[in-house]
């Protein structure tokens, strides 16, 4: 059997074809999804366990609590995690049924609103922070040397460069990027 795709591939939608993924491409890509899968799966399952909360309510617990006021219009968080605005809308009303966070209206919009941790959404990140930590540590960073941190910052910079350029419509460069991991800067 041969591992080498070279043929091109007509793209859906009447696209340009694109070479398929040699071995090591494919390799590396389906590495990739699984790895993000899994490890997704498993830090949820850990944070769940320990804190009750899914991985997706601390993604907005954490990117609230490093704004100030610790809030944010509902499009604005959306764009920060990369999420659809139902998806947003679902997680919050889920999250405002617990307690963590609230609308609050916006005094500049009568229209618009803010989405605020509350107190107990504060107590809730700094009771399942420190465990989260770990948790990545022990299931990621931990396994990994400082070399092959780098690289993997350095990839997804790249790859997130690329992908914001894309969405603005502009021809990315090979300068454009972040220096943080998750290309937002944020703690984990």
């Amino acid at each position: 059997m041969t591992t080498d795709h070279t043929p091109s591939r007509p793209l859906a939608g009447g696209g340009s074809a694109a070479a398929w993924l040699t071995h090591e491409e494919q390799s590396a890509w389906r590495g990739l999804l699984r790895m993000q899968a899994q490890l997704g799966a498993h830090l949820n399952r850990e944070l769940t366990a320990r804190s009750g909360l899914a991985l997706p309510e601390y993604a907005v617990l954490v990117t609230l609590a490093e704004h100030p006021g610790a809030e944010l219009r509902p499009s604005e968080l959306g764009k920060e995690l990369g999420w659809e605005k139902s998806r947003v809308s679902h997680c919050v009303a889920r999250m405002q049924a617990k307690g963590l966070v609230e609308r609050v209206p916006c005094p500049n919009d009568q229209r618009g609103n803010y989405v605020v941790i509350t107190r107990a959404g504060h107590e809730t990140l700094d009771r399942a922070a420190s465990a989260h930590v770990g948790d990545v540590r022990a299931a990621f960073v931990d396994h990994l040397s400082p070399a092959q941190l780098a690289t993997l910052a350095d990839i997804s910079a790249t790859v997130l460069a690329v992908l914001h350029q894309a969405q603005r419509g502009a021809a990315p460069t090979a300068s454009s990027g972040s220096s943080t991991p998750d290309g937002l800067g944020r703690r984990v």
